[in-house]
C-alpha cells in the first residue's frame, strides 16, 4: 500500500498502451520503455488494450497485427481510429508489406517487422512522439489550398467548413504541402521533411498517406501527382 502523503511516480509518466500477446516479447518492450521513462500498461487481445486506451488515454499504442481472438490488430487499429487519433506503432510477424499498407491506411504512424531490435522499437516510439506532438511547429496563421484551411495551431483541417478528422501523420504531410505551394516534392524529400531523416521505411509510405488525404478531402485539394518524380499541391 503507498504509504499517506507520497504520490505515485508512475502516474505522472507519460503512458504507452501496448497491445501484444506474446509474452516474452510484452515483457522485453516493456522493459526497454519503462528504462527510457514511460509508463506501459500491457494487454494481451484487442478488447483489452482498447479498455486501457479508453480508460488511460495514453500518448500511443504499440499494437500487434497478429492478435488472438475476434478482434486482429487491423480491426483493433480501425477501431481505435474511429475514436481517437493517438499515435500508433504496429508490428507484425510476417515481412508482408500488405499488413504494412493495411495498417498505415488505417492510420497507423509507423511499423516494425518481428524480429525487431527493442532499442529500435524505442527510438521509433521517440519519433513518433516528436512528429505528433501538438505543440510543435504551428503556423501562426490558419493556410489555405483550393477549398481546404490548414489551421496549425488548433491542428484543425476544414473544408467549407466542416472539420475533417486527420491522423497526426496525415496532418504533417498536409501541412507540408500548404506551406509550400506549387512547389514538387519527390517522395524521399517528403520522407525527409515529414517521417524525418531518420525513419526507416519504403516510399510507398507516401503514397498511402497522399491516398488517404484524397480519400478524405477530396476534389477540394488540388493535390497532383508528378509522374515520375513525386507531388505537387496547389
Amino acid at each position: 500500500m503507498q504509504a499517506p502523503g507520497r504520490r505515485d511516480a508512475s502516474a505522472e509518466q507519460p503512458t504507452i498502451v501496448l497491445i501484444e500477446d506474446d509474452r516474452h516479447i510484452a515483457e522485453l518492450v516493456d522493459l526497454y520503455l519503462r528504462n527510457t521513462g514511460y509508463r506501459v500498461l500491457q494487454a494481451g487481445d484487442a478488447a483489452r488494450g482498447l479498455e486501457l486506451i479508453d480508460q488511460h488515454h495514453p500518448i500511443l499504442v504499440v499494437l500487434d497485427i497478429g492478435l488472438p481472438g475476434g478482434m486482429d490488430g487491423i480491426e483493433a487499429c480501425k477501431q481505435i481510429r474511429s475514436t481517437s487519433d493517438v499515435p500508433i506503432v504496429i508490428l507484425t510477424a510476417r515481412d508482408d508489406e500488405v499488413d504494412r499498407v493495411i495498417g498505415l491506411e488505417l492510420g497507423a504512424d509507423d511499423y516494425l517487422t518481428k524480429p525487431f531490435s527493442p532499442r529500435e522499437l524505442v527510438a521509433r516510439v521517440r519519433a513518433v512522439l516528436r512528429r505528433t506532438d501538438r505543440t510543435a511547429r504551428p503556423s501562426t496563421q490558419p493556410r489555405t489550398v483550393g477549398g481546404v484551411t490548414v489551421d496549425g495551431l488548433r491542428r484543425e483541417v476544414t473544408v467549407n467548413e466542416e472539420v475533417i478528422a486527420l491522423t497526426a501523420r496525415e496532418f504533417d504531410l498536409l501541412a507540408h504541402f500548404v506551406e509550400h505551394p506549387g512547389i514538387v516534392f519527390s517522395r524521399q524529400q517528403l520522407l525527409d521533411s515529414v517521417w524525418g531523416a531518420g525513419w526507416f521505411g519504403d516510399e510507398r509510405t507516401v503514397d498511402v498517406h497522399v491516398r488517404q488525404l484524397r480519400r478524405k478531402l477530396g476534389d477540394e485539394l488540388p493535390l497532383t501527382t508528378i509522374w515520375g518524380v513525386g507531388y505537387r499541391c496547389g
